[in-house]
């Protein structure tokens, strides 16, 4: 337990995290307001080696992206699968299908299709779905668990673009990986002239009680500012205030937070009102808000004001 006082969430996170913000090169600054740059499928974002980030090529690299999180989400964790999904086993939703996924190939590892071809072996993936997208169809997926409406209708001119569906394969969870994805992110970002990312973030398990360190955590070191509060549907809200901030031990509450979750925070993203059990996919989500303009100066430092770091 820790004393009262020696515990500054603030000071917590930006200990774990770089300092300075970065608020100079937003997107817009890279392209024109309100444009986006048109790409075709199959757009390649950058290589570390044989590993490549690019967006899928068409629907079976999109089915093949599937089996890979149905790999993940339903034999290795421990999501319940319907009829459905256990004879295709594929995870998959209508959101896929206009979708763009993001896909990290391995072209060292050659696997046979249906039809013979030898192809890269695709060992991670994320799922993006743009506000205008989101908008000529069914909205964003996040807005079934969190009241996401409400923001985006009070920031009109920004664009905002939902993260889900994140998975890699076990043998490729390694910083390379992880950074290829991130790479990819931020040239889409750019490249779409985005202002703001959400998306939900998953800790394993269903009772909160066995998840209040991570929680309670996560309430006290990383809660949304008011502008940028958004609480989880009433029906589905769990509270994450647990246990008193001075009741954690934050380095080991951090610890015990997925690598996904840490590093949304190290990236300077807020953690929204509420927590929502997903008992599908056996989680306990919550919500993941990452303005650009937040976004930590050593991450674009990094990756390139432009995504250069990686490019082919």
């Amino acid at each position: 337990m820790m004393r009262s006082g020696l515990f500054s969430p603030k000071k917590l996170v930006q200990k774990f995290s770089p300092v300075a913000r970065f608020k100079a090169a937003t997107p817009a600054a890279i392209t024109q307001p309100g444009s986006s740059v048109a790409f075709k499928p199959g757009h390649s974002f950058g290589r570390i080696g044989a590993l490549e980030v690019r967006i899928a090529k068409g629907s079976r690299e999109i089915r093949k992206a599937q089996q890979l999180r149905y790999h993940v989400f339903y034999e290795e964790m421990s999501a319940i699968a319907d009829a459905q999904t256990l004879a295709t086993r594929r995870d998959s939703d209508p959101y896929d299908a206009y979708c763009d996924h993001m896909l990290v190939v391995d072209h060292s590892s050659l696997k046979r299709n249906k039809i013979g071809q030898l192809k890269p072996e695709i060992v991670g993936t994320y799922r993006l779905l743009r506000q205008e997208v989101a908008d000529r169809h069914d909205g964003f997926y996040t807005a079934g668990e969190f009241a996401i409406q409400p923001l985006i209708d009070a920031n009109p001119g920004k664009r905002f673009l939902e993260l889900g569906r994140s998975c890699v394969l076990k043998p490729y969870r390694n910083k390379k990986t992880v950074e290829l994805l991130w790479h990819g992110i931020w040239s889409y970002v750019l490249m779409h002239n985005i202002d703001v990312m959400v998306g939900c973030a998953s800790l394993t398990g269903t009772d909160p009680q066995q998840l209040a360190t991570q929680l309670s955590f996560l309430h006290h070191t990383a809660a949304a500012p008011d502008a940028w509060s958004v609480s989880a549907l009433p029906e589905q809200y769990v509270n994450m205030n647990i246990l008193p901030a001075e009741d954690l031990n934050p380095k080991e509450a951090l610890r015990a937070l997925p690598p996904l979750v840490k590093g949304y925070l190290r990236l300077g993203a807020f953690i929204g009102d509420g927590a929502v059990i997903d008992h599908q996919f056996g989680t306990t989500d919550v919500l993941i808000i990452l303005p650009v303009s937040e976004l930590n100066s050593r991450y674009v430092n990094y990756y390139g004001a432009d995504a250069s770091r990686y490019t082919s």
